[in-house]
């Protein structure tokens, strides 16, 4: 991974928009209890079928904290690429890397700092450390 001291805007890079064509799906596992009702069960089984339904037409990558990893994998298919990666929440939107392209196609990684939108004053929950990693670590 390279570090870049521009913008991406500077350089020609932009946001696609959402009905542009791109190669796959990121989710991250829903286990946080002070977030998700039940330890998580209800949420894992709705992302299950999200995932499970992205498949069919594209490329979804699952990132699961170690302890669930056998769950995770347990109740997604083959179809379903499942890695290990720590975090604290899942919204991979929020916390995970922004992909901008140039008009040539080339693409481009922003790993934003995270602090579950407010930190130790306002944010929504503590720790964030793991989900502040997340873009990094994807990107390695």
């Amino acid at each position: 991974m390279k570090t870049l001291d521009s913008t991406p805007k500077k350089d020609g890079y932009r946001m696609p928009g959402e009905f542009e064509e791109h190669s796959g799906a990121y989710m991250l596992w829903p286990q946080r209890p002070d977030n998700w009702r039940n330890g998580g069960k209800p949420a894992q089984q709705t992302f299950a079928k999200v995932a499970e339904a992205i498949s069919k037409f594209e490329h979804v990558t699952v990132g699961v904290n170690d302890d669930q990893y056998a769950n995770a994998r347990n109740m997604l298919s083959d179809d379903v690429e499942v890695i290990e990666i720590s975090n604290d929440d899942s919204w991979i939107r929020d916390c995970g890397a922004t992909f901008v392209k140039n008009d040539q196609g080339d693409l481009r990684a922003v790993d934003w700092t995270f602090n579950a939108w407010g930190g130790l004053v306002d944010g929504l929950y503590f720790p964030w450390d793991k989900d502040d990693r997340v873009a990094q670590k994807w990107l390695n």
